[in-house]
């Protein structure tokens, strides 16, 4: 049986609740594709030009942010480079909340989504920059109190597994993340290397809430295949390959 993602998420794709932190990750893999799938599903199928002309989307290309930082002979105010951490001792996100928020105020109430929605792909890119750990998990603090609390929105975050045992930090921030989410997506490679039919396996694990402690989490596996516009999921064996 073949199934696409809204379908294996359930209520949350029919009914999606406010307030909720959801955590993308990847492991020897490229998970792009839920990003990208959280993206579409928010904007309930507007394009992303027309998302951006509506005021519904506000984009910060983090590459383009940091060549400008460092490479740009204009003189800018701060608020203007929210990525100007780069620059300085790699330890200062407030520019960069401070953007989050101006975005936010901007986007809130909109026709399409009754919330603000924050998606971050991927936290783990600021630990390579040189940001450290705590400073992380303080900036998307800050963001949750600012999405979730503050305006009854959801937090969608992309974090990358390390191939190395070694990266302490960025596994801390993973089990961080893990322990925070309500909803867990997380990607991985075959262990067996490389097959045309079968291009991963994602988990996904549903957290009770502190009220339904008599709940337990729900966790959810299948493989899937990556295909030219969409990706099919089905439960492990399931493959053509393998019937």
């Amino acid at each position: 049986m073949f199934a696409e993602l809204n379908e294996l998420l359930g209520d949350f794709a029919d009914r999606p609740k406010h307030g909720k932190l959801t955590l993308l990750g990847a492991t020897k893999t490229d998970a792009s594709f839920l990003v990208h799938h959280f993206l579409s599903f928010y904007l309930k199928g507007v394009g992303l030009t027309a998302a951006k002309e509506r005021g519904q989307l506000v984009f910060l290309e983090g590459l383009k942010v940091s060549h400008d930082v460092l490479f740009s002979k204009r003189q800018e105010p701060a608020e203007a480079r929210p990525f100007q951490f780069i620059s300085g001792d790699g330890s200062n996100l407030k520019a960069l909340y401070e953007f989050v928020q101006a975005a936010l105020s901007l986007t809130a109430g909109g026709d399409s989504w009754k919330g603000s929605v924050l998606i971050v792909d991927d936290l783990s890119v600021f630990l390579s920059l040189g940001v450290k750990l705590t400073d992380v998990l303080d900036f998307i603090h800050y963001c949750r109190v600012t999405v979730n609390t503050l305006l009854k929105g959801n937090t969608v975050v992309m974090v990358r597994g390390s191939e190395d045992s070694e990266d302490e930090e960025n596994e801390l921030l993973a089990k961080a993340l893990r322990h925070q989410a309500n909803r867990i997506l997380w990607a991985e490679g075959l262990a067996t290397g490389f097959c045309k039919d079968v291009h991963g396996q994602l988990t996904i694990i549903h957290h009770g809430s502190w009220e339904e402690k008599a709940k337990r989490d729900l966790r959810q596996v299948y493989q899937y295949k990556i295909q030219d516009k969409n990706v099919s999921f089905f439960a492990r064996g399931m493959s053509a390959a393998v019937l």
